[in-house]
């Protein structure tokens, strides 16, 4: 009997102590969580903004008539290759994920909905690559047999955009060079600290239809929006507001997703993290009721065993 007391005396010390750290990673994750919400509301006036001019300019038809606007800087994607719908040969993944694992679901929902995704489009290792932004997707796509053209791991907790523009910079020049010739963006959307949703966003080439289920969504959300007529008077001109806007609207999607992302990567920790600390409250109150239970049963027989021997004296 007394060995297994000791046994199980064992099991609620390892139990508290687990207990310690999930509490404590669950406090750093909530502590990411409050830091990253700072960052992303102020970035989605600005996204909004600029998916609000691009959608007028797409309404007054001038993302056609830019067709034709190159850029003066060859190291950069074109604003005519931004727009131009080219034949379909291979399409470009864009999956983000987190680098580590104690997420709770976070990772295994992206890729499953991926997947599902590709499934349902006919993507392949033959007609698709993956660009994997987080390692838990580079290794799986991997693992996996597919064609992971590139990947980025060690994203901030709270990213910068400086720091995603290189991300960007690579994204658009491998569109640039033929690699793929459509870029689908697929990661978790923060809803709020208990949730979030799978969402697939079709980034390049930039269209009009591009804008029409945001436009959309965004008035079932708050139909407050004023529209805006087709006619425009320009200054400059349609072709510098178009080099201007359009490169900055494909780092806005890009740098929003990680954005986005990373604050439902940190509320999945802090969620799983705070079930994983109930949980071993839970088995710590169940090991100390049953080492009660133990104890109070050795005590009991030893008083029989030593009233047993008073008796046998007797």
């Amino acid at each position: 009997m007394a060995e297994s007391l000791m046994d199980v005396k064992r099991r609620i010390d390892s139990t508290k102590k687990t207990h310690q750290i999930t509490s404590a990673m669950q406090m750093v994750s909530t502590a990411k969580l409050n830091q990253i919400q700072k960052h992303t509301g102020t970035y989605q006036v600005y996204a909004s903004k600029v998916e609000s001019i691009v959608s007028h300019l797409a309404k007054a038809h001038l993302m056609t008539s830019g067709a034709g606007v190159t850029n003066s800087n060859s190291n950069t994607i074109s604003v005519s290759e931004l727009l131009a719908q080219r034949p379909v040969k291979k399409s470009g993944l864009l999956v983000i994920t987190s680098d580590r694992g104690l997420v709770g679901s976070y990772n295994s929902n992206v890729l499953r909905q991926t997947n599902d995704f590709m499934s349902e489009h006919g993507l392949n290792t033959d007609n698709a690559v993956v660009l994997a932004v987080g390692g838990t997707g580079a290794d799986f796509y991997k693992k996996n047999g597919m064609n992971v053209a590139y990947e980025y791991r060690g994203v901030s907790d709270v990213p910068t955009f400086k720091e995603v523009r290189e991300i960007v910079k690579t994204v658009t020049s491998m569109y640039h060079n033929e690699v793929f010739d459509e870029l689908y963006v697929f990661y978790n959307h923060f809803i709020n600290r208990l949730s979030s949703g799978f969402r697939a966003i079709k980034m390049l080439p930039i269209s009009e239809e591009t804008f029409a289920q945001s436009e959309k969504d965004n008035r079932k959300a708050k139909d407050t929006r004023v529209d805006v007529g087709p006619e425009y008077e320009m200054e400059p001109s349609e072709d510098a507001i178009l080099s201007a806007v359009l490169p900055q609207y494909a780092e806005s999607l890009v740098y929003g997703a990680i954005l986005d992302a990373k604050t439902a990567e940190h509320a999945s920790s802090s969620t799983a993290m705070k079930s994983a600390s109930d949980n071993a409250g839970d088995l710590i109150d169940s090991l100390n009721l049953k080492y009660n239970r133990a104890r109070q049963a050795a005590i009991t027989t030893e008083i029989t065993e030593i009233t047993g021997g008073l008796v046998a004296q007797e």
